[in-house]
């Protein structure tokens, strides 16, 4: 009795240490999401000041019910704040912004001279550049996702998100986990969907920003792939990197994306294929999953037509090749 009162008493000190372990690792990241964060507001309101003296720009709005000339603040005003002297109709809708008939255009990013603006919904004649958009943020979103649903144990890191092929029938992400045998389950694919629709529920605002390679290298520090690529990513772009943000979830990408997380509609996670294992205990993954802009509905069979080809192996550039040939979709 003795012997097993002391062997108990050892296993419960185990777990005790164990459960700290986890609780130190859990607090480290969150530490380190919040520096992250602050870095990103600190160098938003530098930007923001660093405009000095307000000039006056023309845009000219090209669309229902009228076209019409508005005066906006340069380097300050944008796609968004236009929508807002039209209508709250076209501040619900407008999922992306197309500037001077040419430019996908960010409906939270500043507009730097007088243009033409139009205002894209999924419902326009021609929805290629708004539906890039969107498959690019449901890759976006499914980074968040999956940060907020994988347990610390799991030494999950995301690595990148090819740029968004419509035509491919999934929208991917590829992480890295501490495990080489991953076979997820139907309930764990279930969970990571969950979370996405939660994410759209909330109605994140989905913010960019251009930082320079100090910044960038300063605000990933911590994460080993996203270093990896920022010298690359900075190299190809002018000593600059653009970050985009949904709630508290910072990962890099060209853009543009959607507006807001809102406009994810029905959406799907079903499958993650291993890709290649990575050192001694961890591998590849590569997460996809297919999802509807919110407003579109198909019937159960036409939609389970989609998620049958979005179990599929995406067949973008996989994310072990050298990095510096993925000029094509540079995280897109």
């Amino acid at each position: 009795m003795a012997a097993a009162t002391k062997l108990l008493k050892k296993s419960l000190v185990g777990i005790s240490q164990i459960q700290q372990y986890r609780n130190i690792a859990k607090s480290a990241i969150s530490a380190s999401n919040g520096h992250r964060n602050e870095l990103f507001n600190q160098e938003w309101r530098r930007q923001q000041n660093a405009v000095g003296r307000v000039e006056k720009i023309e845009v000219r709005y090209l669309g229902l019910p009228e076209d019409v000339t508005l005066v906006m603040n340069n380097n300050i005003s944008t796609p968004f704040n236009c929508a807002q002297h039209l209508s709250e109709g076209h501040c619900k809708r407008s999922a992306l912004a197309l500037i001077d008939g040419s430019v996908p255009w960010d409906m939270h990013r500043p507009l730097q001279e007088s243009c033409t603006l139009q205002l894209l919904n999924f419902n326009v004649s021609d929805p290629h550049l708004v539906n890039k958009a969107f498959w690019r943020t449901c890759s976006f979103m499914l980074g968040a996702a999956l940060q907020r649903v994988f347990k610390q144990e799991a030494n999950l890191q995301l690595h990148s998100f090819p740029g968004p092929n419509i035509k491919s029938g999934s929208f991917v992400h590829d992480i890295v986990l501490g495990v080489q045998n991953w076979e997820p389950t139907k309930a764990e694919m279930r969970a990571i969907s969950a979370e996405m629709v939660k994410l759209a529920a909330q109605d994140l605002r989905i913010e960019r920003l251009e930082v320079d390679l100090d910044l960038a290298t300063e605000m990933f520090k911590d994460l080993r792939y996203k270093s990896e690529q920022i010298p690359s990513i900075a190299q190809q772009h002018q000593n600059r990197v653009t970050l985009y943000r949904l709630g508290d979830h910072i990962d890099i990408s060209r853009g543009p994306m959607v507006a807001s997380t809102r406009f994810l509609g029905k959406c799907t996670v079903l499958a993650a294929h291993k890709l290649a294992n990575e050192g001694a205990s961890d591998a590849f993954y590569r997460v996809q999953g297919v999802a509807l802009p919110a407003g579109f509905a198909l019937n159960h069979f036409a939609y389970g037509l989609l998620e049958q080809r979005a179990q599929k192996l995406n067949p973008a550039r996989l994310p072990n090749e050298p990095f510096e040939e993925q000029r094509q979709m540079q995280l897109s």
